[in-house]
């Protein structure tokens, strides 16, 4: 598992060069920040040229520090990518795609070729198909999903239609779009009725938990439903499930092979405030939330979870990576939540952690992917 892959496509005489791309437009930037962090801090900087390049909230793309303490997470302050007099941009140079930086009035700065990309973005604009698809308009390789794969991933919808076609199964919900809300809420109520109570309104293209909220009854239905909108106007609202929230990290498999699965986690979330899994639970609170892995359930249902794991995987044609999340309900059975194909990357999140307890360290891990992605072919796929 250990023992990384060779590349066939990189320029003989030097480190193949990666090109840490993070931040962006979404609301999950700051978590974005993080993730680029943690893969910095451990990455095997002897063995790859790293460059970090950061994501403004306005778009903008810039040369970041490499400084892993400047994009660190707390509960007073959010790190942020800032703006700069100086644009890097992707390019054909000499035939080679190189990072080129632009500034007014000011020669452009090659700063070398890149080989791969290392897309640590979260949420709209990066882990939605948007940023691979550049990439692949460039001919540049890159870490993890392609364009088509990463667009199913992130609209819950979209997914959730995906799963059931692929034999899935997926707990009771509806979507609901901005023109339904706006010409005709009291109809979206009423299909939310019908679910029954409690129910999860989501963004319906959100991650890290941003926007979601557990709702018990009709009487805060609008509030929640208003609170998702800030993030996505296109909307799930979810049926409560009674389950164990159950998770296992897919890897792709070399060449021919089928995807490697970890051994299933549980989140543990603290009693307390946090009724789900939220973002502070996630990435603020150090004790709020712990990761029990493997998860304490019969060896037959390890087993199903990595199984259905790998189907969810390739049921989206997923590449590189991707957590898949689970409900196991008190009668044994197991119900998709999502997949998630840029997965918190952090040391501490869940991916990491699961692959760690399955024998699979961080570093490794980051050098596996590289490594997936450098032998990977530009072009359809």
């Amino acid at each position: 598992m250990t023992e990384s892959l060779t590349s066939q496509n990189t320029v003989a005489g030097r480190r193949p060069r990666v090109a840490i791309l993070f931040g962006g437009r979404s609301s999950e930037h700051a978590v974005s920040c993080v993730t680029a962090a943690g893969v910095m801090g451990a990455i095997d900087t002897s063995k790859y040229d790293v460059i970090p390049i950061g994501i403004a909230k306005s778009g903008q793309w810039v040369l970041a520090s490499g400084d892993t303490s400047k994009w660190s997470l707390s509960a007073k302050a959010l790190p942020e990518v800032s703006p700069s007099g100086q644009t890097v941009t992707l390019a054909e140079v000499g035939g080679e795609h190189q990072l080129v930086v632009t500034a007014p009035n000011e020669l452009p700065r090659e700063l070398g070729a890149v080989d791969v990309v290392f897309p640590l973005l979260h949420g709209p604009w990066g882990e939605d198909g948007t940023i691979q698809g550049l990439l692949e308009l460039s001919d540049t390789r890159y870490v993890g999903a392609g364009v088509l794969a990463s667009a199913v991933g992130m609209d819950k919808h979209y997914m959730k239609v995906v799963f059931e076609s692929a034999g899935l199964r997926v707990g009771p919900y509806i979507a609901v779009t901005d023109r339904q809300w706006t010409t005709d809420p009291e109809a979206v109520r009423k299909r939310v009725d019908r679910l029954g109570y409690p129910v999860f309104v989501k963004p319906a293209r959100a991650g890290s938990s941003m926007g979601i909220s557990k709702v018990d009854s009709l009487e805060g239905l609008d509030e929640a439903i208003e609170e998702a909108r800030r993030h996505d106007l296109k909307l799930v609202i979810e049926a409560g499930i009674t389950g164990r929230e159950i998770e296992c990290a897919v890897l792709e498999g070399r060449g021919t092979e089928p995807p490697r699965t970890s051994m299933p986690g549980e989140i543990v979330v603290a009693s307390g405030e946090h009724e789900f899994y939220d973002f502070n639970a996630k990435y603020v609170e150090d004790d709020a939330a712990a990761l029990s892995c493997p998860a304490d359930i019969p060896d037959e249902a390890i087993a199903r979870v990595r199984e259905l794991s790998a189907m969810a995987f390739d049921s989206v044609g997923a590449e590189g990576l991707s957590r898949v999340d689970f409900f196991y309900t008190p009668d044994g059975e197991l119900i998709i939540n999502e997949i998630n194909t840029m997965p918190g990357f952090t040391p501490k999140s869940m991916y990491p952690q699961m692959w760690a307890a399955s024998g699979l360290g961080y570093a490794e891990l980051i050098d596996e992917l590289i490594s997936l992605a450098l032998n990977r072919k530009t072009g359809l796929r």
